[in-house]
C-alpha cells in the first residue's frame, strides 16, 4: 500500500490468505501497484493544510487523525458495543484476521507493540484492518474518530517519552535494537492509571442523578487504559517487547471479543483481573475451549507461551476450519456482488454526467443553429436592399459579400429530420482554434477586427451564451420597473440606453425580418467591442506646480460643456484647464486658466451639470464647498459631517441638490440656496461614494465600506429602496449608465453591472456582468462611463476600458515616463491610475495617476 494515499492512516488486510479478493479492491489496487506488505512511515504532510501551527510558529502535524472511511469502524468501538452479542464464528474470523497479522510480521523479525483493539477498523463485511499510524501516534486519537482532544496520547506518552507507543511509526517494532521501556516511568503511569479507574472513569458512568447508564463505553476514557490492558507482565517489569509480547496481547483480544459487559464498572474490575489470569465463570462455563486457549496465551512466563507456529497450528484455530471457510467464502461472494455494485454505481453516474453534458451541448447547438439561421435571413434582406439601391457603395456590397464567406465559411448545411414529414435544413458549425483560423485570416484578406476575433474567441463564447440566457430570462420583464421616482412625471421611466439591451422585443421595421430582442444588443455590444484597438496618448498635462511634492490626483470632473476639466488632489487645489488648448497647443508647461486653493487636502470634486460657473468639492476635513469659478471663490461652505468626505455629486435634474457621503456614516443632502443640510441618511458603514441618477434628483446610489450597495427613494430614507449585495469588499465608486443601470466598483478587484429592473424585493444579489482583468485591492483607482464604455484606474499603473456587454477588458494603457516632477524614472511599483474621466459621450478618456501624471487619451 502507498504510504502517500489517501487520509494519512495506513490499512492492512489481515485476511487469509492474502489474494486480491480477501484483500478488497482498494487494497488489491495497492498491491498490484508493486507496494510492500508493510511500508515505511509516511512521510509528514507538506500541505499546510494538514498541519496546524502551534504556539512556536512550527508547522505541527501532530494533530489527530481523520475517521475511518465510509462503512468502517474502530474495532475498540465495535467490541464496546452494548447490544453486542458473542457469535462463535465472527469472533474467530476476526481473531484468526489478526493472527494472520501478527504471523506476517513476526515472520519478518518484527514485534507488533500495538495489537489493540483501537488499531485496528473492521469493514461491513468483518474485513479487519490494521491502522499504521491512527491510534498509534502521539496524538493519542482513536481511528473511530470520535473526535477526542488527544488527552488519551497525552496520559499514555507523558510518563514514557521513549516508549516506541508513543512514535506515529507504522506501528511494528523491530526485535534488535528496540528502546528499553522504563520501569520506574511505567509504574508512575500505571499508578494514574489507577487513579482515573478509581476515579473520572467510575463518575463517567453516572447520571446526573446517581444512576449508571446502559449506554456505550467512553471510548476517550477506555483508550486511556487500553494500553495498561495490552502491556505483558514482563513489559511492565522492564523488558523490551518480544515476539512472545505480542501472543499476550492476543490472549487479551481473544478475551475481550468472547466477553461482553454491562457496565464499564464491571469491565475495568474483569479487565484488572485479567492480568492475575483470572477470567469470569460465565465465561468458562459458555466458553470453556476459548477460556483455556486464552489462558495459554496470557501465561505470565514469556518462554512458557505458545509460538505463533503453535498458534496457526492449533486445535483451536483449525477444528472449525470448514465452517469459517464457508462464512468467509460468502462474505466474498457479498464483497463481490458489493464492487459490481459500486462499479455499476460509478457507470450510471458517469453516464448520467455526460448526458447532462450532451444535452447542454444540443441545447446551445440549437440556439447557435437559430441564430445562425436569422443572422444569415437578415443578412440576405439586406442584399436585396443593395440591389434596390444600386447607388449604394461597392465598398458596402463588397463588406456584405465578405461578411458572407465569413458567416459560411464554418458552415455546412445538412439535412435533418424534424418531427411529421417536415424537413428543414439545420447548420451545423466548427470551431477552429486560433492557430489553425489565422492562416484563414490572413489568406483571405480578413480585418484585423476578426483577428481581434479570434483571439477573444472563448471569453466572447461565454458571453454570448451569457447574454442569450439573460435575456430569455428577462423576457416579457417591463422596463418601466426600474429606478424609482422619474422625473418626467409620466409614470415610467424613459427609454435609455441600457433598457433596450435588457428588453426582448421584436425588431422587424424597416428591415422587415423578424429577429430575437437579443440579438441586436449583443450585435451592438461586438461591434463596440471590436471598434478600437488601442489607447493613444493624445496629449500630456505638464504641470507648472514644481515646488509642490504632493501630486496625486483624487479627482476629475468635466464642466457642462466638456470644455474645461478641473483636478482636485492631495495638493490642495482645484485647478481648471482648458481641454482643447491642451489638445492643439504642444508647451512645456500646461498653466491652469483658474486655480483655488483649499485649506485641506481635496477627495472629490463635481461639476454643476446646469450652472456652468459651479463646482463643489469635498475635503479630509469633512468640509463640502461650493464655488464660483468665474470668481475664483468660495460661494458656499458647509461644514455639518464629522470626518472625511469621499463623494459628493450634483443632480443633472435639480442643479441646486447636492449629496455628499463620508466616513462618518452619513450622507448628507443639500440645497446650495439655503446653506444647510436638506436631509440625512445615516448608515452602519463609511460611505465611500454617491451618486444621483441621470434622470432624477429624488434617487440616490451610495456605495459602503460594508460591501453593499444602498439605493434610496429620498421621499423614505428610512430604509433603502434595494439593497445590492456582491461585492466581497469595500465599494469605493457608484456610477449610473442609466436610469435603471447601476455600475459599482470595489477594492476586491471587480466592476459590476447591476440591472434594477430585476429587483422584486429590498435585496438584488445577482449582477447582469463582472468586469475582471484589473488590479485594485487597496486603492480608490477612479471609474466613468460613456456610452457603455467603463473606464477604470488599476494598481498596476494602467488604465482598462470595458464595455457593458463582455467581462473582459477592451483595451488598456500603462502610465510610463518621468515623475512630472523630479524628470527621473519613477518607481512603478508604487504607482496607480488614481482616477479617470471620459470627454462626455466622446472617446476621448482623461486620466491621472498618483505621481501626478495627467494624460488625455483616445481610443482608435
Amino acid at each position: 500500500m502507498d504510504g502517500s494515499e489517501g487520509s494519512g492512516r495506513e490499512r492492512f488486510s489481515t485476511s487469509r490468505p492474502p489474494d486480491a479478493k480477501s484483500i478488497g479492491f482498494r487494497h488489491f489496487r495497492d498491491r498490484i501497484a508493486g507496494a510492500a506488505p508493510f511500508p515505511p512511515p509516511p512521510p509528514p504532510p507538506t500541505s499546510n493544510l494538514d498541519c496546524q501551527i502551534g504556539s512556536s510558529g512550527v508547522c505541527d502535524a501532530s494533530g489527530p487523525p481523520p475517521p475511518p472511511e465510509a462503512g468502517e469502524i474502530s474495532l475498540r468501538e465495535w467490541l464496546d458495543k452494548p447490544e453486542r452479542s458473542v457469535d462463535l464464528f465472527e469472533c474467530l474470523h476476526i481473531f484468526r484476521q489478526i493472527v494472520d497479522t501478527v504471523n506476517l510480521a513476526h515472520s519478518q523479525g518484527i514485534v507488533i507493540n500495538n495489537v489493540r483493539p483501537s488499531c485496528f477498523v473492521m469493514s461491513a463485511f468483518n474485513r479487519v484492518a490494521f491502522i499504521e499510524s491512527a491510534s498509534c501516534s502521539s496524538s493519542g486519537s482513536d481511528s473511530c474518530g470520535d473526535g477526542s482532544d488527544g488527552k488519551a496520547g497525552v496520559e499514555q506518552c507523558s510518563s514514557s517519552p521513549s516508549t516506541d507507543d508513543c512514535l506515529p511509526h507504522s506501528g511494528f517494532t523491530p526485535t534488535v535494537g528496540a528502546s528499553e521501556r522504563s520501569s520506574s516511568a511505567y509504574l508512575t503511569r500505571l499508578s494514574s492509571i489507577e487513579e482515573i479507574e478509581g476515579g473520572e472513569l467510575k463518575g463517567c458512568e453516572k447520571g446526573r442523578d446517581g444512576g449508571e447508564r446502559k449506554k456505550s463505553f467512553p471510548l476517550k476514557q477506555i483508550l486511556v487504559i487500553e494500553l495498561n490492558w495490552y502491556t505483558s507482565p514482563e513489559e511492565a517489569a522492564g523488558a523490551s517487547p518480544s515476539f512472545a509480547s505480542d501472543i499476550y496481547r492476543l490472549g487479551v483480544l481473544l478475551f475481550e471479543l468472547f466477553c461482553t459487559f454491562s457496565s464499564l464498572d464491571e469491565k475495568l474490575r474483569t479487565m484488572s483481573n485479567l492480568r492475575h489470569r483470572v477470567l469470569p465463570p460465565q465465561l468458562l462455563l459458555k466458553w470453556p475451549k476459548e477460556a483455556s486457549f486464552c489462558l495459554w496465551l496470557l501465561h505470565p512466563q514469556p518462554n512458557t507461551r505458545p509460538k505463533m507456529s503453535e498458534v496457526l497450528q492449533s486445535q483451536f484455530l483449525n477444528e472449525p476450519r470448514d465452517n469459517l471457510e464457508e462464512r468467509e467464502a460468502a462474505i466474498k461472494l457479498k464483497e463481490e456482488i458489493e464492487e459490481e455494485e459500486l462499479l455499476l454505481e460509478f457507470l450510471l453516474q458517469m453516464r448520467q454526467r455526460k448526458q447532462d453534458t450532451a444535452d447542454k451541448l444540443h441545447d446551445a447547438i440549437c440556439c447557435l443553429s437559430s441564430d445562425i439561421e436569422e443572422v444569415l435571413e437578415q443578412q440576405s434582406i439586406l442584399k436585396k436592399k443593395g440591389i434596390l439601391y444600386p447607388e449604394t457603395d461597392k465598398d458596402e456590397n463588397l463588406a456584405l459579400e465578405k461578411t458572407d464567406q465569413l458567416l459560411s465559411y464554418p458552415i455546412r448545411i445538412e439535412d435533418s429530420t424534424t418531427s411529421g414529414s417536415r424537413k428543414r435544413s439545420r447548420p451545423r458549425f466548427e470551431i477552429h482554434n486560433e492557430e489553425k483560423s489565422e492562416p484563414h485570416l490572413e489568406k483571405e484578406g480578413f480585418s484585423s477586427k476578426n483577428t481581434r476575433l479570434m483571439k477573444n474567441f472563448k471569453k466572447l463564447e461565454a458571453a454570448y451564451f451569457s447574454t442569450r440566457l439573460r435575456m430569455v430570462r428577462s423576457a416579457g420583464r417591463s422596463a418601466s420597473r426600474s429606478f424609482p421616482a422619474s422625473s418626467t412625471g409620466r409614470g415610467s421611466i424613459e427609454r435609455t440606453e441600457l433598457s433596450s439591451v435588457n428588453n426582448l422585443a421584436s425588431k422587424g421595421g424597416e428591415s422587415g425580418g423578424k429577429r430575437c430582442g437579443w440579438i441586436d444588443p449583443f450585435l451592438e455590444g461586438l461591434c463596440r467591442y471590436l471598434s478600437f484597438s488601442k489607447l493613444k496618448v493624445r496629449a500630456d498635462l505638464k504641470q507648472g506646480d514644481l515646488l509642490n511634492s504632493s501630486s496625486l490626483v483624487c479627482s476629475l470632473s468635466f464642466d457642462r460643456d466638456k470644455k474645461f476639466f478641473a483636478t482636485a488632489g492631495v495638493s490642495r487645489k482645484i485647478k481648471i484647464f482648458e481641454c482643447d488648448m491642451i489638445l492643439d497647443e504642444d508647451r512645456d508647461i500646461h498653466y491652469p486658466v483658474v486655480e483655488m486653493a483649499s485649506k485641506s487636502k481635496l477627495s472629490s470634486v463635481c461639476w454643476n451639470g446646469y450652472i456652468k460657473s459651479q463646482i463643489a468639492s469635498s475635503d479630509f476635513e469633512g468640509v463640502v464647498q461650493v464655488w464660483d469659478v468665474t470668481r475664483n471663490q468660495v460661494f458656499l461652505e458647509m461644514r455639518e459631517h464629522e470626518r472625511r468626505v469621499w463623494s459628493v455629486d450634483f443632480s443633472q435634474m435639480d442643479p441646486t441638490r447636492l449629496a455628499s457621503g463620508s466616513d462618518d456614516g452619513t450622507v448628507k443632502l443639500w440645497n446650495i440656496n439655503q446653506g444647510v443640510s436638506i436631509g440625512t441618511i445615516r448608515t452602519k458603514a463609511n460611505v465611500c461614494s454617491v451618486q444621483f441618477p441621470p434622470d432624477s434628483a429624488r434617487s440616490l446610489a451610495i456605495g459602503s465600506a460594508d460591501h453593499k450597495i444602498y439605493c434610496y427613494d429620498l421621499r423614505n430614507t428610512r430604509i433603502p429602496w434595494c439593497t445590492l449585495v456582491g461585492h466581497t469588499k469595500t465599494v469605493s465608486y457608484v456610477k449610473f449608465i442609466d436610469s435603471s443601470t447601476l455600475v459599482s466598483a470595489s477594492t476586491d478587484n471587480t466592476l459590476k453591472l447591476w440591472d434594477l429592473s430585476m429587483n422584486t424585493s429590498r435585496v438584488l444579489d445577482t449582477p447582469v456582468q463582472t468586469f475582471t482583468g484589473h488590479t485594485n485591492i487597496k486603492n480608490f483607482v477612479g471609474l466613468s462611463i460613456s456610452d457603455g464604455y467603463i473606464a477604470t484606474g488599476s494598481e498596476t499603473n494602467e488604465v482598462f476600458v470595458y464595455h457593458k456587454a463582455f467581462p473582459m477588458p477592451v483595451l488598456s494603457f500603462k502610465f510610463e515616463g518621468p515623475d512630472p516632477l523630479s524628470g527621473q524614472d519613477a518607481d512603478e511599483a508604487s504607482q496607480f491610475v488614481s482616477s479617470v474621466c471620459w470627454r462626455g459621450q466622446s472617446n476621448t478618456l482623461l486620466a491621472a495617476n498618483s505621481t501626478g501624471n495627467i494624460k488625455l487619451l483616445d481610443m482608435v
